[in-house]
C-alpha cells in the first residue's frame, strides 16, 4: 500500500524522520510524491539511484528555465527568483563560471589558514557561555549558530556591527512556514535584500580584502557577473555558509551525548574527531534532501521512468542509511571504516564549502566536548525539536539546552 506520507512529503515529523525514510526506502528507490506545499515531485531514496541522480545529465538545476516553462513546477520562495541566479540554481556553463569565481576562497590552503581564527571564535563563544554562569545554556544560539555565521560574515566582509541584525533576519527568513510566509518572514526578506544591495555598493566604493569585494571586482573589470548574480551568490553563500554547519554542530552534539561511550573516546583522543564528523554527517545529514532539480528529458532510475519537466528531490538522509550500501546503517559508529556519504552531494554540484564545514565541525566538537567532558542534555531527547528550516532542504534544532558541567582539562591541539 502507498505510504500516506508520500502525499504530503515534508509534513512528516521532523524530530526523527528516519523510521519513515526506511519504510519508504524499503518500498522502492523512486516514488511519485506531493510535497507539503502542494507541488508534485519525484522522490529518490536509495543510495545507488541518489548518487546517479546527483550527476545525471538529464537533471537540470536551472530554476529560471523551469519557472519559465511551468510556474507550477516549484515554489519560488523568498526572496524570490531574482535571488536564484547562484551556482546551485544554474547549469553549465553559468555554473562553471559562478563556481570558479568563488572557489579560491574555499581552496584547501585558504581553509587551512582559517583554522586559528575558527579556533579563536569557538573559544571566545564558550568563554561567553561559561561567564554567564547559567545552569542551562542553549548551544544553538550561544555556539552552533554564531560560530559559522561569524566565519562566513568575515569571509564576505560583513562589518561586525551589522551581523546581529543580519543573523536575526536570516533566522526569521529560514523558519518554517506554510502555506504562505508570515509577515515577519516577508519583512526579513526585504531587509536582507536591502542590506545585501547596500553591501555591494559599499564594497564598490570602499573595497576590502573579502569575497564580496572579489565579486564586485569581477563584475566591474570584465563583466563576468551581473548584479543579480552577485546578490544571489552572496545570499546563497550566507545561507549555505552557516545554516547547514549550525545543524552539523547541533546534530553532532546530540548524537555524541546520546552515545556516551563514543563521546568519551573522542574526548580522550581528539584526533578521532575528523573521522567521527564523517559518520555524523552520514547518520544525521544537515541537508536531508538536495536542492531543486527537474528533468529535461525522460530519466530512468531504479526501474522507474521519471517524465520530462518534473521536479526531482533526492533524499540524501535516506540514501546515507541505505542497508544496501552500509552495514547496520541505523547505527552511529564513529569508528566505522567506510566514511563515505552523500551529505555534501556528488558531481559538479558537490558542496563548495565542504572543507570549511568540516573545519568548523571538527573545531566545534573538539573544543566543546573536550572543554566540558561532563556536559549533558538538560532535557530528554524526546523534548528536542528540529523545527528550524523547511524540513526538506534545511532541518535543524530550534534550541539545544545542555548543562555544561565543570570545565575539564583543555584537550590537546589536533
Amino acid at each position: 500500500m502507498r505510504n500516506p506520507a508520500l502525499d504530503a512529503w515534508g509534513d512528516y515529523g521532523r524530530d526523527d524522520p528516519y523510521p519513515l525514510f526506511a519504510q519508504v526506502q524499503a518500498n522502492g528507490p523512486v516514488h511519485e510524491v506531493t510535497l507539503a506545499d502542494g507541488h508534485r515531485a519525484w522522490l529518490i531514496v536509495r543510495h545507488e539511484e541518489a548518487k546517479a541522480a546527483l550527476s545525471h545529465v538529464g537533471l537540470s538545476k536551472d530554476m529560471h528555465a523551469a519557472l519559465a516553462r511551468d510556474g507550477a513546477v516549484v515554489a519560488e520562495g523568498l526572496p524570490g527568483p531574482a535571488f536564484a541566479r547562484h551556482m546551485l540554481s544554474v547549469d553549465p556553463p553559468d555554473h562553471t563560471r559562478l563556481r570558479r569565481l568563488t572557489s579560491a576562497a574555499f581552496s584547501r590552503p585558504r581553509i587551512a589558514a582559517l583554522r586559528p581564527r575558527v579556533q579563536a571564535i569557538a573559544g571566545r563563544l564558550l568563554d561567553d557561555l561559561q561567564a554567564r554562569g547559567d545552569t542551562v545554556v542553549d548551544l544553538v544560539t550561544g555556539f552552533a549558530f554564531p560560530l559559522p555565521f561569524t566565519v562566513i560574515s568575515e569571509l564576505l566582509g560583513v562589518p561586525e556591527p551589522d551581523r546581529d541584525h543580519l543573523g536575526n533576519w536570516f533566522t526569521t527568513l529560514l523558519a518554517p512556514s506554510a502555506p504562505e510566509p508570515p509577515a515577519e518572514a516577508v519583512a526579513a526578506s526585504a531587509n536582507i535584500v536591502r542590506y545585501l544591495t547596500e553591501l555591494l555598493a559599499t564594497k564598490r566604493a570602499t573595497p576590502g580584502e573579502d569575497l564580496v569585494t572579489d565579486l564586485v571586482r569581477a563584475a566591474d573589470q570584465d563583466g563576468t557577473l551581473t548584479e543579480q548574480e552577485m546578490l544571489s551568490t552572496i545570499f546563497q553563500l550566507v545561507v549555505a555558509g552557516h545554516d547547514t554547519t549550525t545543524s552539523l554542530i547541533g546534530n553532532g552534539t546530540v548524537a555524541l551525548l546520546l552515545h556516551p561511550e563514543q563521546r568519551e573516546a573522542l574526548v580522550a583522543d581528539p584526533a578521532l574527531v575528523p573521522h567521527a564528523i564523517e559518520e555524523i554527517l552520514r547518520w544525521d545529514a544537515p541537508v536531508p534532501h538536495s536542492t531543486f532539480r527537474y528533468t529535461t528529458q525522460d530519466v530512468a532510475l531504479g526501474g522507474t521512468v521519471i517524465p520530462a519537466f518534473a521536479q526531482v528531490i533526492i533524499s540524501l538522509a535516506a540514501a546515507n542509511r541505505d542497508p544496501a550500501r552500509y552495514a547496520s546503517p541505523q547505527t552511529l559508529d564513529v569508528t566505522r571504516a567506510d566514511t563515505s556519504h552523500l551529505s555534501f552531494g556528488h558531481g559538479i554540484h558537490h558542496c563548495l564549502g565542504a572543507r570549511l564545514a568540516r573545519l568548523e565541525g571538527v573545531t566545534a566538537l573538539t573544543t566543546l566536548h573536550g572543554r566540558f567532558p561532563a556536559m549533558r542534555l538538560a532535557v530528554p531527547r524526546s523534548a528536542l525539536r528540529w523545527d528550524h528550516g523547511d524540513g526538506l532542504v534545511l532541518r535543524g534544532l530550534t534550541e539545544l539546552p545542555v548543562i555544561l558541567g565543570p570545565q575539564g582539562e583543555p584537550p590537546p591541539r589536533p
